[in-house]
C-alpha cells in the first residue's frame, strides 16, 4: 500500500514538473518599417464648376419674324459673324417714313428762312412791325429743331433696321437653338435665341469653408490676398472621369465676402483651353497642393482609430510594442502625413496590428515591398 502511494506521488510530481517547464510561445513575425523624413506633397480636392470667360444670352433687340437661322447648334463662330436674320421689311419702311419726315422738316426750314428774309428789310423800313419778324424767327428756329428731331428718328430707324441682323458679339461656341424659322420673337421672350460661350480660356469656380479659408491663408505666404495669389502654385483640374486636365491653372480671384447661406467663400482659377476640351457647364474638382519639405509619411494600414484618436504600434527595445497616439495633418495617396507623435528613426508595425496589444513582443521582419504612393485626397 505504501509502495503504491509512493509511486503515485512520484507520478504527480513528474507531471507538475513537465507543466512548469513548458516552452513560452514564439513571438509573432510582423513586418516593421523604419521612418525617415522626406519631402512630400499633399492634395485637397474641392468641387468646382466651369464657365467660359464670356457666357452670353443672344436675344433680339426688336420684335419681328425670324426669317433665317445662319448658324448650327454647337458651331464655332467669330466675332461679328451673322447668326440670325429678322424680317426687315417693316423696319425698312419705318426708315423710309422717317427719311420722308426729315425732308418735310427740311422744307419747313426753307420756308421759315424765306419768311425771315422777306420780313427783315420791311422791318428796317418800318413797313411791318418788329413783332412779325420775331414771330417768323421763332418759327424758323422751331423748324430747325424739327429737322434735328427728324434726323434722330432716321437714326433710330436705321438702328432698328440694323438690329434685324443679329451678329455674334464675341467669338465662341453657339448653344442650342430653341427658336425655329418663322417664329415671332421679341426682346421680352423668356427663352433666348441661343447662348454664346467664349471658351478659349475657362474660369473654374470653387468654394472654401471658413476653416479651409483660414488654413489657406495660413499655408501660403503673403500679407494680403493679392500677394498670396501671386505666390500660390499652379492648381490642377480633375475632370468628371477622374482624369487630370493637361494644363495647370492659376487661382486669380477670391470673392470679397462669404456666402451667408453656405458659410463659404468662392475662388476662381483660370485655365487655358486652346483645344476646346472644356465647355461651360462642365464640372470637376480643383486640386490644391501643399509642399511639406520635412515630413514623415506612414501607410494608412499601419494605423488604428480608437475613439476618434489615431494610433500606431511603436517597436521599442527588445522588440516590445507600445500603442502610440499620433496627429495627422494630411494624406498623400494611401499614406498619412504625421504632424506629431513620431520622429525619424522610429520603427512601427506595418500590418497585422489588429492582433497586437501593449507590451507584446514581436519578431520584426523587413518590409517586403514599399507601399504605393499616389496623389489623391
Amino acid at each position: 500500500m505504501r509502495t503504491s502511494i509512493l509511486l503515485m506521488a512520484i507520478l504527480f510530481a513528474g507531471c507538475a514538473g513537465n507543466q512548469a517547464q513548458a516552452p513560452a510561445p514564439e513571438p509573432q513575425s510582423l513586418q516593421v518599417i523604419s521612418l525617415q523624413n522626406s519631402s512630400e506633397t499633399t492634395y485637397t480636392d474641392y468641387p468646382a464648376s466651369i464657365q467660359g470667360t464670356v457666357d452670353l444670352e443672344i436675344r433680339p433687340q426688336v420684335s419681328g419674324i425670324l426669317d433665317q437661322i445662319l448658324v448650327n447648334e454647337g458651331a464655332q463662330v467669330q466675332k461679328g459673324q451673322p447668326l440670325f436674320k429678322i424680317n426687315e421689311r417693316p423696319f425698312r419702311e419705318a426708315l423710309n417714313n422717317a427719311k420722308a419726315l426729315l425732308h418735310v422738316a427740311q422744307a419747313a426750314v426753307i420756308n421759315a428762312q424765306i419768311e425771315v428774309d422777306k420780313l427783315t428789310p420791311l422791318v428796317k423800313n418800318k413797313v411791318v412791325s418788329e413783332f412779325q419778324l420775331k414771330t417768323a424767327t421763332a418759327t424758323y428756329q422751331s423748324t430747325q429743331a424739327g429737322v434735328e428731331q427728324a434726323k434722330a428718328a432716321v437714326a433710330a430707324a436705321e438702328i432698328n433696321l440694323g438690329y434685324t441682323l443679329i451678329k455674334a458679339p464675341v467669338a465662341g461656341n453657339v448653344g442650342r437653338l430653341p427658336k425655329k424659322q418663322g417664329s415671332i420673337i421679341s426682346p421680352t421672350d423668356a427663352v433666348a435665341l441661343t447662348t454664346l460661350s467664349d471658351s478659349h480660356e475657362v474660369h473654374v469656380y470653387f468654394s472654401l469653408g471658413e476653416d479651409d479659408f483660414v488654413a489657406f491663408n495660413a499655408k501660403y505666404p503673403g500679407s494680403t490676398t493679392a500677394e498670396r495669389l501671386k505666390k500660390l502654385p499652379g492648381v490642377s483640374l480633375v475632370l468628371a472621369d477622374n482624369s487630370v486636365y493637361g494644363e495647370q491653372g492659376k487661382v486669380d480671384m477670391v470673392d470679397g465676402q462669404f456666402d451667408k447661406q453656405t458659410g463659404s467663400i468662392s475662388l476662381r482659377a483660370t485655365f487655358a483651353n486652346k483645344q476646346g476640351l472644356l465647355r461651360s457647364g462642365n464640372t470637376g474638382k480643383i486640386r490644391l497642393s501643399l509642399q511639406h519639405p520635412d515630413a514623415i509619411l506612414i501607410p494608412q494600414s499601419s494605423t488604428v482609430e480608437v475613439q476618434d484618436k489615431m494610433f500606431v504600434f511603436l517597436v521599442g527595445d527588445s522588440n516590445k510594442v507600445s500603442r502610440q497616439p499620433i496627429a495627422i495633418q494630411g494624406t498623400s495617396g494611401e499614406n498619412y502625413l504625421v504632424k506629431d507623435g513620431l520622429k525619424s528613426g522610429d520603427r512601427i508595425v506595418y500590418e497585422g496590428i489588429d492582433k497586437l496589444k501593449d507590451g507584446d513582443v514581436i519578431k520584426p521582419e523587413k518590409l517586403k515591398e514599399e507601399p504605393v504612393k499616389t496623389a489623391k485626397r
